[in-house]
């Protein structure tokens, strides 16, 4: 299972804590630290579109006006940080956020 989100993050850190409980292999891909590939952040968008940009976020409200229209790929692959996490890519099959379903879904439970 690999695992993108950011240390910072309240978020990241409880799903991480509660992934690890469940002895799953978990690989850490901080999106600050080590980035996001080319071919991962296609899949993303891929997968969520403009929905993997976190609009509530300070990176967001610094942005200008006519950055804000961007293409969701070009945004994220300048600023990691506006994704939305985190993102977890389990046996093929991507999720976005730690709400209730996706973690019942990537904690099989």
């Amino acid at each position: 299972m690999r695992f993108f989100g950011l240390k910072s993050c309240d978020t990241c850190r409880k799903a991480q804590k509660q992934i690890i409980a469940t002895n799953q292999p978990l690989t850490v891909i901080d999106v600050r630290a080590d980035g996001v590939s080319n071919a991962d952040l296609t899949q993303i968008i891929a997968q969520f579109g403009d929905k993997a940009i976190n609009r509530a976020s300070t990176t967001w409200r610094g942005l200008s006006d006519a950055e804000k229209q961007g293409d969701p790929a070009t945004l994220l692959s300048i600023n990691p940080t506006l994704m939305k996490r985190p993102v977890i890519e389990k046996n093929g099959v991507w999720t976005l956020g730690w709400k209730p379903d996706v973690a019942a879904q990537v904690l099989d439970i």
